[in-house]
């Protein structure tokens, strides 16, 4: 017997691991909201550079974690959303075979590098941030079906779930998360709400609590890679440009352009709800971003498959400064709209 999807559920493809979960789990709720527009009601997008002592070095778009911007979107949107986490693998599987067995697909976090599905050109690599769908389960054989970014639904046995599901691999150990949704009270969100969340991505990017985020993380991003080689060998750095370019590109579940393609579909949104087209003209202005920073994911790519990397990193100081110019414009005339 084939393994199939519970009766109801879509699959689409998606952009976001999050927000593609997450509107899984609204569609199938009959919440019809698009995963750009969750992204920003969440404060989604924003900047950060990290690089933590024996970690590979982290730069990325994604904003919104002090609150979860699941969290923020599903409250602008009437759905309560709560994380739950546990040290038992015994619980995690026991919860979601119940919410499956009462007709729900699962939304649970995972990390990516024990999900069979998924290739890395033959290196080891671990993301436990990752989110995916739980859609179906089939107890003769213990395998569920997986929906994630991709166009296919995916099999994978019930053990290799649970290898992902409790990674203890750094920074972001899943700790066999799972994700519960309330849509009693589910709303189409408001020009209100979508004011508000511009607002807090506005705040993070002009005025950041700390320099490795905004506008000053873009700016210490440019001084911080030259130096990578004084702390990676060869092989690290390989591949901590490689994962630069991951988390700016399409490939990284970042929509394209470090999710400034998504934040632009957002703002064409919202300036439907909110009836004000200048936020059409923000979306333009985040779209021509969005290609820079394409460009410059393409360099680290190149970069990364370069005999002597170390040797050019100096090359990448100006499209940083460059961008950081061009963001802090683009945001500030974003924050002078929403705030009139």
């Amino acid at each position: 017997m084939a393994l199939g999807p519970l009766p109801g559920f879509q699959h689409f493809e998606t952009h976001h691991c999050i927000t593609g979960s997450m509107r899984h789990i609204y569609v199938f709720n009959h919440h019809d909201i698009s995963e750009e527009m969750l992204l920003g009601l969440g404060a989604g997008v924003s900047f950060s550079t990290w690089h933590f002592k024996g970690q590979m070095p982290f730069m990325g778009g994604r904003g919104g974690f002090k609150p979860p911007m699941e969290q923020v979107a599903g409250q602008r949107t009437g759905v309560v959303i709560q994380t739950h986490r546990t040290t038992s693998a015994r619980k995690a599987r026991k919860t979601l075979l119940e919410m499956m067995d009462a007709g729900q697909p699962v939304m649970i976090q995972c990390d990516m590098g024990f999900l069979p599905y998924l290739y890395f050109g033959g290196e080891e690599y671990h993301f436990g941030g990752h989110a995916v769908v739980i859609c179906g389960y089939y107890p003769d054989t213990d395998w569920v079906l997986v929906a994630d970014r991709d166009a296919d639904l995916r099999p994978v046995s019930m053990a290799d779930l649970e290898k992902a599901r409790g990674s203890t691999f750094k920074p972001f150990p899943p700790k066999h998360a799972w994700y519960t949704f309330d849509f009693g009270e589910k709303r189409q969100p408001t020009a209100s709400n979508v004011r508000q969340a511009i607002q807090e991505m506005t705040q993070s990017m002009l005025e950041p609590p700390i320099r490795n985020i905004g506008i000053k993380g873009i700016r210490k991003a440019a001084q911080m890679v030259p130096k990578w080689p004084e702390k990676l060998d060869a092989g690290e750095l390989r591949s901590a440009l490689f994962n630069a370019w991951i988390f700016i590109s399409p490939e990284g579940g970042t929509g394209g352009g470090s999710f400034r393609y998504m934040l632009g579909r957002f703002l064409r949104e919202g300036a439907e709800i909110t009836r004000d087209p200048r936020l059409t003209a923000s979306a333009d202005e985040f779209q021509q971003i969005g290609d820079r920073w394409e460009g410059l994911g393409e360099w680290f790519r190149r970069t990364s498959e370069t005999r002597e990397p170390a040797s050019g990193l100096d090359e990448c100081v100006i499209p940083l400064h460059q961008l950081a110019d061009l963001e802090e414009a683009a945001w500030r005339a974003l924050r002078e709209t929403v705030t009139e």
